[in-house]
């Protein structure tokens, strides 16, 4: 079963002052899977990150879900953190509580609190069902496909095989007619 660790950020009063991010963290630790949940008001921050290893050892955590702000903004820090901590970094979720919650419910703080714990759950929910992935590699030959042999096409294939990449070009009928 998965051992789940869920990780609230306060983000200084840019969550936590619409969403009672205490009350999503106690919400998180009734969830199935979840062995321990934790608030903290920079989570991103060194302290914040060390937080989230610390309970990863104590824990035996195996995944972890982060409330937090956009993952556009952190999700390769927490990643790291993931791989710091010698688990898989695709074995973390975001659930992004700032943008989707504190950001749009700022005048209803009950109902912000209850979206950020619906959001929160999802995340859990999905974590909890992943599978461990890994990076692949495959080899790559850089070249273009160019559809269309009219002067457009053709002045693309030129501009592209003089860059130095291998052209390959597409006219559905014969480019040169007999007359």
């Amino acid at each position: 079963m998965a051992r789940i660790g869920v990780f609230v950020c306060h983000c200084g009063t840019n969550i936590a002052g619409v969403v009672d991010v205490t009350r999503v963290a106690k919400y998180a630790e009734s969830l199935p899977g979840v062995r321990v949940a934790v608030d903290y008001k920079y989570m991103c921050s060194d302290p914040g990150q060390n937080t989230v290893i610390e309970a990863i050892k104590k824990f035996n955590l195996d995944r972890i879900v982060v409330s937090a702000c956009s993952p556009r903004m952190h999700e390769g820090t927490f990643r790291k953190t993931m791989e710091r901590a010698g688990l898989n970094p695709y074995m973390m979720e975001m659930a992004n509580i700032r943008e989707h919650v504190s950001w749009v419910h700022g005048d209803d703080k009950e109902l912000a609190t209850q979206k950020a714990m619906k959001v929160m759950e999802m995340a859990v929910a999905k974590v909890r069902r992943s599978e461990a992935l890994s990076k692949m590699y495959a080899p790559i030959e850089k070249r273009a496909l160019v559809i269309g042999g009219g002067i457009a096409g053709i002045q693309a294939a030129l501009d592209i095989a003089g860059a130095g990449y291998k052209v390959v070009l597409v006219e559905k009928e014969p480019i040169f007619r007999s007359l």
